[in-house]
């Protein structure tokens, strides 16, 4: 793989904001790899969390499909190539029509769809007549189905049709109702807050060991600066994520706080009514990375004061999530290179 290259160094600066000379460094280390460049430049401390280079919106629309008793709820992207055919009343219907189709037949590949038959006809000939008469390419790109015998499903999509949510829960059969209202909510929350997963226990521990380097030598680099401004310095954890927080790490913070508290004086009374809040704060310190991926761990859009897990309880202790399915627009396509003068001059030859 080639390393920097003017282009690489370009999206990698958009990707980070870190400095030319920087990313150039980064791009020949990792052999111009630019997800490990972006990775490279966090842990120096010299680049934020980036988009990775092919989540680049296309066109179209997230469909969200939940039957009525909510036993079934089925997410499909529907790709076009512009936006002003997303908008056209054929293309929504299409869109809805295909929606409802995957959750009869439980297709979840682009390929097994293909091999269905909707309105009497293979779904490729099907597809085909509708791309003739809107005049646009369009794909069926990613779809997923959930379902629940003994819980409940709902989902969410926004307003825009670029972010859709599915989300399946066990319940008590006495508290359907209020889940499936629950989930509405929270499916709107992970819409808004981009959750990757469901619990904090679901993160590959490789991950959260690469993201605590990143998000120590992020703040490291945020309290150069904050002090160079006489600023109040962010606490460094020494982790980031509660499946690191074990027993042992804990007891050892305790001991370091009651050791601060004697070192400062405080009387040995009183270190019941400090430490259990230091502790708290010790705890959230060292969870970064949960709230940034982790649902349940995230604070509720509705009720920041609580997590979402916090909410959940407080609706019903029985409710819990157990299926989640976020479908952002053009997530995970690759940038089309374009060579505007190539395609000028290929204009001019025809």
């Amino acid at each position: 793989m080639a390393g920097a290259t003017p282009k690489l160094i370009k999206e990698l600066r958009e990707m980070t904001g870190a400095g030319m000379l920087d990313c150039k460094n980064a791009l020949n280390e990792t052999e111009g790899d630019l997800e490990k460049a972006v990775q490279a430049l966090r842990e120096a401390g010299l680049g934020k969390a980036a988009k990775k280079a092919g989540n680049v919106a296309a066109e179209g629309l997230v469909s969200v499909l939940v039957n009525d008793d909510f036993s079934k709820a089925t997410i499909v992207e529907i790709n076009a190539q512009t936006d002003f055919v997303a908008k056209n009343e054929n293309f929504i219907n299409l869109t809805k029509d295909i929606t409802s189709h995957v959750q009869v037949t439980g297709v979840s590949e682009t390929s097994e769809l293909n091999k269905t038959t909707i309105n009497g006809q293979n779904f490729e000939q099907f597809l085909n007549e509708k791309i003739a008469t809107i005049g646009e390419n369009i794909v069926a790109r990613k779809m997923a189905t959930i379902s629940t015998d003994t819980g409940v499903v709902n989902g969410y999509v926004h307003s825009n049709g670029r972010v859709g949510v599915i989300l399946a829960a066990t319940c008590d059969a006495a508290v359907k109702d209020k889940a499936a209202a629950l989930l509405k909510s929270v499916a709107m929350h992970a819409s808004a807050m981009k959750p990757t997963v469901i619990s904090y226990t679901d993160l590959d521990p490789e991950f959260v060991e690469n993201e605590n380097r990143a998000i120590r030598a992020e703040i490291e680099a945020d309290n150069d600066e904050l002090k160079r401004l006489g600023k109040p310095l962010k606490n460094i954890p020494d982790f980031v994520s509660k499946s690191q927080l074990t027993d042992e790490a804990i007891a050892n913070a305790k001991a370091r706080f009651e050791a601060e508290l004697k070192e400062q004086g405080k009387p040995e009374k009183i270190w019941p009514n400090i430490i259990p809040g230091k502790i708290e704060r010790y705890i959230t310190d060292n969870t970064q990375l949960d709230g940034r991926c982790a649902l349940l761990s995230q604070a509720y859009v509705m009720d920041d004061k609580k997590t979402v897990e916090q909410a959940i309880a407080d609706t019903d202790a029985s409710i819990k999530i157990v299926e989640y399915v976020r479908f952002e627009l053009g997530e995970g396509i690759e940038k089309k290179e374009e060579d505007f003068a190539a395609e000028v001059a290929a204009q001019m030859a025809k």
